[in-house]
């Protein structure tokens, strides 16, 4: 069926006409309201208030999300949300990693809120085209594609019953029909997901940009917790957006002249030290792949290892070699000088129903070659990429599908699961023919891949029920925590960095703290109170990347050359780039603030998404703790490939002699000190938070933070 055919099956069910408007100062003043159970379409004013308490991008979701749902509102209920907001930076193309966009929704793997940032152009499309942020509400009756053409002020809600959604064909089908020719192609974005999102809860979102040189569609995700899953819930197939051209100064920024100061330095620094730092241009983020591996820190067989001797068959310069079409410029937005996107050159797949397409595919990334490699245990460079499309054509998260598939390993090598259970799939770590077939039964919707797709917190459940599996060493093993699957570090040895994922808002994403290599390698926090100190400040810290509709890579993945003039724990934030974005501020909207106000910015908006997970009926002490996996040795042969470690431990720290203790009375001995090493952690971290030992945000901490709103204290109150 060619594209006139398929848009002639377009049966218009809403239309809305509005002024295109002129962005002022970061902000276009208005947001996009789409209702598809009414097939209503409305606009609606951004107050001075909103713009005080939650500044833009996520916050804005979050207030919005906040307003649409009860404390028993579900993921599947109509009156959840998808909303995708931009923030005041957003779509300059003076300073690297400014095209993000955040989407807020509630999870269907959590039953809290989920953020999740992604590249790409829809995010500043939007805001070209008029638009603060993007609210979706409602469930359609049939499959239907909301499209926003910018160019003329027109806003349309179609049904639209095509025959696929994979993302690769139906981002292109889609862009091939809103574009009026082949130039115009490069101002079309689309947000589509794929079948897997139908039959997983870990279904994701891919959003679309054109790629000029190589005359291709290509995609980032807005990979957690889900949303791609209430997407295809909703019945929505795709989400179109037509931008007008792009102007350098479409944002209209107060003062260009300190845009461009920050982005003269940054883009001088990415130019000359990257390719001795961290070759993000040439590798992305796939550079650190060896990195883990030689730190120990690579999860491997579900976070049991942090390094194995198969690692090497996955670094990144292996991929550079075989896969990588390097050479040409890929960053996901314009002008970001740190194009650390990378695409593979032509790829003739090899399983599944595209077998003997020829693909470019989006990565690997970090997070998915750790995840496909050294936590399945599948050190295969080819799997790897092959995985990586399928769970982007899917919608498939590749975090949560890989430690999904992890967790079922090893309980496939525990004897947990058998060959009866799992329809005839041997589920040995290491086994890429049965994996790719898993993820071919989430992609289809059948055999055991409908029960992975679930996600470890149900499977635990279905495990104990129906299978006999001890619950306390699934507990240890399970890797998810707040109902969010670990995203693919190992953490044992970092107490900063178990809280880092156990403290998370909205489950163990590293995005709100890394802190590996401040704690472990070099010992730059030892103390509870250092731990403390990091943990508010990071997390709050890159909570402003959300805010603003920036990516976090041009902070700390490029440093200046005389960083090391700072005292550790400052050099640790980078400060001339803190500086930076204290200008990108100013620059945009006219208002000068410095690293406190920055801060306080994000301290707002951190705490209201802690009391949403409160009034949602989670967001506790309770909700913080871990898995012990992510804090120690939980099996006799975990501790044992360490031995020389944990032995060392003991003497030198608990002061306990190990000669003549049995594997198993060190395990024990090891793990409760470490959990109560985490429970000391929760408490100087609350403390320093300004919350109580219960992980409540106290009512003098929110009036401090100028957040003392009714609809805030009538949650926490009852808690305090």
């Amino acid at each position: 069926m060619n594209i006139q055919q398929l848009k002639e099956k377009f049966k218009l069910l809403g239309e809305f006409h509005y002024d295109l408007g002129e962005i002022d100062k970061g902000y276009t003043n208005r947001t996009l309201y789409v209702n598809i159970s009414e097939n209503t379409i409305q606009k609606k004013e951004v107050t001075q208030f909103m713009k005080d308490k939650f500044v833009g991008g996520k916050g804005f979701g979050l207030w919005y999300l906040w307003n649409a749902v009860t404390p028993k509102t579900r993921w599947n209920d109509p009156e959840n949300e998808i909303v995708i907001g931009t923030g005041p930076v957003c779509g300059i193309t003076q300073y690297p990693g400014s095209g993000k966009s955040l989407v807020v929704s509630l999870s269907p793997l959590t039953d809290i809120v989920i953020d999740s940032n992604v590249g790409g152009f829809f995010g500043p499309y939007l805001k070209f085209s008029g638009w603060d942020a993007l609210e979706i509400q409602g469930k359609a009756e049939n499959e239907v594609i909301v499209y926003i053409d910018g160019t003329t002020g027109v806003v349309q809600i179609f049904e639209a019953p095509l025959e696929e959604i994979n993302t690769h064909i139906l981002a292109e089908e889609l862009t091939e029909m809103f574009a009026s020719d082949e130039k115009e192609k490069r101002n079309i974005s689309v947000v589509s997901t794929g079948t897997g999102a139908n039959n997983t809860l870990f279904g994701m979102l891919n959003f679309s940009f054109w790629d000029q040189k190589r005359k291709v569609i290509r995609v980032k995700q807005a990979g957690r917790g889900g949303i791609g899953t209430v997407f295809r819930d909703k019945k929505i197939e795709a989400l179109v957006i037509k931008s007008p051209p792009l102007k350098g100064d479409a944002n209209h920024p107060a003062k260009m002249e300190l845009i461009q100061k920050a982005g003269k330095r940054i883009n001088k620094e990415i130019f000359d030290l990257d390719p001795v730092q961290n070759r993000m241009r040439q590798v992305g983020t796939a550079n650190i792949i060896d990195v883990m591996d030689q730190y120990d820190l690579l999860p491997s067989h579900n976070y049991k290892y942090g390094s194995l001797p198969d690692a090497k068959k996955i670094y990144c310069d292996i991929f550079g070699d075989k896969y990588w079409d390097v050479g040409k410029a890929d960053g996901c937005w314009v002008g970001c000088t740190m194009a650390c996107s990378r695409v593979t050159k032509p790829y003739k797949l090899k399983t599944g129903p595209y077998k003997g397409e020829e693909v470019v595919v989006e990565g690997p990334e970090y997070e998915t070659a750790a995840g496909l490699g050294g936590n399945m245990g599948c050190f295969d460079p080819e799997f790897i990429v092959e995985g990586n499309f399928y769970c982007d054509t899917y919608g498939i998260d590749t975090i949560s599908f890989s430690t999904a598939t992890a967790f079922v390993m090893e309980c496939y090598e525990n004897g947990i699961l058998n060959k009866e259970i799992t329809g005839g799939l041997e589920l040995n770590f290491g086994n890429t023919e049965a994996s790719m077939e898993l993820l071919h039964q989430m992609g289809r919707g059948d055999g055991f891949g409908k029960i992975v797709g679930l996600g470890i917190k149900k499977m635990k459940k279905i495990f104990i029920e129906k299978y006999g599996a001890d619950p306390k060493f699934l507990q240890d093993i399970g890797m998810e925590q707040k109902g969010l699957e670990y995203s693919e570090y190992g953490t044992k040895e970092s107490l900063a960095q178990q809280g880092g994922y156990g403290m998370t808002n909205k489950g163990p994403q590293h995005d709100e703290a890394w802190l590996i290599f401040m704690d472990m390698v070099n010992n730059q926090i030892p103390t509870f109170e250092d731990k403390a100190e990091a943990l508010h400040y990071f997390p709050m810290f890159r909570t402003w990347f959300g805010l603003m509709g920036l990516c976090k890579l041009p902070w700390n993945d490029i440093s200046p050359a005389d960083n090391k003039k700072y005292p550790p724990n400052e050099a640790a934030k980078v400060p001339e780039h803190v500086e930076n974005y204290t200008w990108l501020f100013e620059g945009i909207t006219g208002i000068r603030i410095d690293e406190k106000e920055l801060i306080r910015q994000s301290e707002r908006v951190y705490n209201f998404q802690r009391i949403f997970n409160i009034r949602m009926g989670k967001g506790l002490r309770s909700d913080d703790a871990i898995p012990y996996r992510s804090a120690g040795p939980v099996t006799a042969e975990e501790y044992e490939s360490r031995q020389e470690r944990y032995d060392k431990q003991l003497k030198e720290i608990l002061k306990i002699d190990p000669e003549g203790k049995s594997t198993e009375e060190k395990v024990k001995i090891v793990r409760e000190y470490r959990e109560n090493q985490y429970e000391n952690l929760l408490d100087a971290v609350y403390k320093r938070r300004g919350w109580t030992n219960n992980g409540v945000p106290t009512i003098e901490h929110l009036k401090s933070l100028e957040m003392d709103l009714p609809e805030l204290l009538e949650v926490i109150k009852p808690k305090l």
